[in-house]
């Protein structure tokens, strides 16, 4: 078995939880044979103080097709 990793960075202005929901919802939309994936780094882009963004790095591992 051989797998690849690939990495994702999702939003939210809501939370931390919500970005990493985000990258990991788009991960399993548009990649087969998702098998894990792991937080790597969190973020807050202050744009205002009223609108922050909440990102969360993400590193997806999917299995390659034989």
């Amino acid at each position: 078995m051989v797998y690849k990793k690939v990495t994702l960075i999702g939003k939210s202005t809501e939370s931390f939880d919500d970005a990493a929901d985000d990258a990991i919802d788009r991960a399993t939309e548009t990649l087969d044979n998702v098998h894990w994936i792991e937080v790597k780094e969190l973020g807050v882009e202050l744009a205002t103080v009223e609108n922050r963004e909440y990102q969360a790095e993400v590193e997806v591992a999917f299995k390659l097709e034989d």
